[in-house]
């Protein structure tokens, strides 16, 4: 005779998970434990901390051998989050426990038989209630993070033996870790948000009007940005401040941020939503793999994926490897990255804007007469040429970064506040929303050149400046649309109907002004 318990659990693709219904068969051979379903090397080494879980459990499994298989067999399963699962379909293989059919495990386990956390709690979680699981039971260190997803029934626990008290186990047998204090099931959660640092803000930033001004439009359009000009100009300080007057996130847009990061961050770090827009700034020594994503094994999330719906800053763009811009492209266009490995394919949002800032040459003196710059012409050509003609065809916003004064730098009334700033943005946004909202669109920058250039079309006099730019090539069709873009969001803050002649003028000199300062 043999007995097969069962239990369910939650393999992640990415940000895209499935339910894994785990079987396991005790036979009438003798002892092993063989674990079938394609796991990889961290799912194999769970035949051993289920063993020493329920043995330390006060349940050690059965002597006989334990045949676990995880349905569906064909696709590759990784990490650790089965452990749970696994050890629950062999306990109640044996006849130890009584576990509902509806539930879905994922926990690791520790050999004392606590419940560790694991990262991407959310997506998992996520995952079973859409297979229409609600009923999900995890880490106590995890439970926080997945009672944000909407309609999840979440239980935590500290360990497996105060798991298998409430599915029925003889209270007698079972040996809860000596540290466990909490009664089943009732672990306190109640854990105080970390508190945010200071916001940095617009009002520290000297001068620089023209630049302040564009990045409200970037802002307000959701536009991609390039700041050429010397060091010392105020090019990182204006960067670091575009996340302090975006807008918060909607609850959709929070959801899919706050699963991407918890993929990333510490099993037990998350405990609310990223309402914020992220800021991600990686070192140009950065490499492709790190900032698209990618890595040994799984492909993991990148900077780009980390910035989803929030803000990538490049600093010091032209030093960075040209593959690691380049790869770059995809995903300004279509907002997703793709990433093909021989361990699987993964899909992650990338709905990032792009904010690029460059010297104008190596020694960065190139600026004015540029008497004190010492690269040659051809060393500043191909310093330039590093941000490649497509790239920055993607790019809607090419700005000259003058240097700062010391009439900017004197005493005088305080520069506009990251507050004000964002209350502009919001209206922008929301007459934006307004107005793209019948065709599926939230930004200009989502607005496609087919509505553009068809519902939303401008009189031909308005657009006469862009087509003579199209004939002087020095404008793309790309960048056609884009101009069209940055008019829209200069008139939704001027709160203006629709772009004259000044928002064209001012967009197409936001879209091609001189990056040589």
């Amino acid at each position: 005779m043999t007995s097969v318990g069962r239990a369910l659990g939650i393999g992640l693709v990415g940000l895209n998970g499935y339910v894994v219904e785990v079987e396991a068969d005790i036979g009438q051979t003798l002892p092993a434990f063989v674990l079938l379903g394609l796991p990889d090397s961290a799912l194999n080494e769970a035949k051993e901390r289920v063993r020493s879980a329920a043995q330390n459990s006060g349940l050690p499994l059965s002597r006989r051998k334990i045949t676990v298989n995880l349905i569906p067999a064909s696709l590759p399963k990784r990490g650790t989050a089965f452990d749970l699962a696994i050890a629950i379909a062999a306990l109640a293989a044996a006849g130890d426990i009584r576990p509902p059919a509806e539930a879905v495990f994922i926990a690791e386990l520790g050999l004392d038989g606590r419940l560790r956390p694991i990262q991407g709690i959310l997506p998992a979680v996520m995952a079973a209630v859409r297979a229409g699981y609600p009923e999900v039971i995890v880490a106590a260190e995890n439970a926080p993070e997945a009672r944000l997803v909407p309609g999840a029934r979440v239980h935590g626990y500290e360990s497996l033996g105060s798991l298998v008290l409430d599915f029925g186990a003889d209270p007698i047998n079972v040996v809860l870790p000596e540290r466990e204090t909490r009664p089943s099931g009732q672990a306190d959660h109640s854990v105080e948000a970390e508190p945010r640092s200071g916001s940095l803000d617009l009002r520290d930033v000297a001068g620089q009007h023209e630049a302040r001004a564009a990045l409200e439009v970037a802002a307000a359009g959701g536009h991609h940005l390039l700041m050429m000009g010397p060091p010392g100009a105020g090019k990182t300080m204006l960067a670091e401040r575009l996340p302090g007057i975006l807008p918060e996130l909607d609850d959709e847009a929070a959801m899919e941020v706050t699963a991407i990061h918890s993929l990333s961050s510490h099993p037990s770090a998350t405990r609310e939503l990223v309402r914020r827009p992220p800021f991600e700034n990686p070192h140009h020594t950065a490499t492709r793999a790190s900032i698209v994503g990618g890595g040994q094994g799984f492909p993991r999330p990148g900077a780009a994926s980390r910035a989803h719906r929030g803000v990538l800053f490049l600093d010091e763009a032209p030093e960075f490897e040209s593959r690691a811009l380049e790869s770059l492209r995809q995903p300004l266009e279509s907002g997703v990255v793709r990433i093909d490995r021989a361990a699987g394919e993964a899909t992650y949002p990338a709905r990032f804007q792009l904010v690029l800032a460059a010297n104008p040459c190596p020694c960065g003196q190139s600026t004015g007469k540029g008497l004190n710059c010492t690269c040659t012409p051809q060393v500043r050509r191909r310093y330039k040429a590093k941000l490649s003609g497509p790239l920055l065809d993607r790019v809607d916003i090419q700005l000259a970064v003058r240097r700062v004064s010391m009439v900017d730098l004197s005493v005088g009334a305080p520069a506009e506040s990251s507050a004000d700033v964002a209350a502009r943005v919001r209206k922008a946004r929301d007459r934006q929303a307004e107005r793209l909202r019948p065709y599926g669109f939230g930004t200009n920058a989502d607005a496609p050149g087919r509505l553009l250039r068809g519902a939303l079309r401008l009189a031909q006099t308005t657009t006469r400046p862009l087509e003579k730019a199209m004939v002087a090539q020095t404008l793309t069709a790309r960048g056609f649309d884009r101009v069209l873009r940055i008019a829209w969001t200069i008139a939704d803050l001027a709160e203006v109907d629709r772009p004259g002649d000044d928002e064209i003028g001012q967009a197409l000199l936001l879209r091609t002004a001189e990056t040589a300062a």
